[in-house]
C-alpha cells in the first residue's frame, strides 16, 4: 500500500468513526418499551474496529514518515515545514487585510488613519510563502504516491 492511500484510509476512519459516535449518542437512549433504531452493542463493536484499525495505521504513516527522507529532510520534517508555512500565512493575510482597511475621511479635520505595516511588501512576502508552501505540499505528495508503507 502506498503512503498516500494510508492517508485516505486514516481519513475515511476519523469521518466514520465520528459517524459511529453520531449514531451511538442518537441510540444511547430510549423510551421505556421501545428499541433502539440501532443496536449500541453492535455500533460499540465497530467502533472499536475502526479505532484499532486506525491506531496501527496511524502508526504505520508515522513510522514511514520518520523513516521516508527527501532532499535531506524526512517527511516529517516537510510536513512541519508545510504547517508552519499555513501558520505564517494565515498570520500574514490577516495582517495583510487588517492594515489595508484604512477609514475614509469624509472631511480634512477627522482623523486620518494609516497602515503601520508595508503592505505592498507583506504582500509580497505572503505571495512567496504560498508559492513555497505549493512547492512543499506538491513534494509531501509526490513522495506520498511513491512511498509505500
Amino acid at each position: 500500500m502506498k503512503l498516500a492511500q494510508a492517508l485516505q484510509e486514516r481519513a475515511d476512519l476519523n469521518r466514520r468513526i465520528e459517524q459511529l459516535n453520531t449514531r451511538l449518542i442518537n441510540n444511547a437512549t430510549v423510551q421505556e418499551g421501545e428499541k433502539t433504531a440501532e443496536d449500541p452493542a453492535q455500533l460499540m463493536a465497530e467502533l472499536d474496529g475502526c479505532i484499532a484499525r486506525l491506531e496501527t495505521l496511524i502508526g504505520q504513516i508515522n513510522l514511514t514518515n520518520s523513516k521516508t527522507v527527501v532532499d535531506g529532510l524526512t517527511l516529517t520534517e516537510w510536513i512541519a515545514r508545510r504547517d508552519a508555512l499555513k501558520v505564517r500565512i494565515e498570520a500574514w493575510r490577516s495582517l495583510v487585510n487588517a492594515a489595508s482597511q484604512l477609514a475614509r475621511r469624509a472631511a480634512r479635520t477627522e482623523i486620518k488613519i494609516l497602515s503601520a505595516v508595508d503592505v505592498p511588501q507583506l504582500q509580497k512576502q505572503l505571495d512567496d510563502a504560498c508559492a513555497e508552501m505549493r512547492r512543499v505540499d506538491d513534494r509531501i505528495q509526490e513522495t506520498n504516491w511513491m512511498t509505500e508503507l
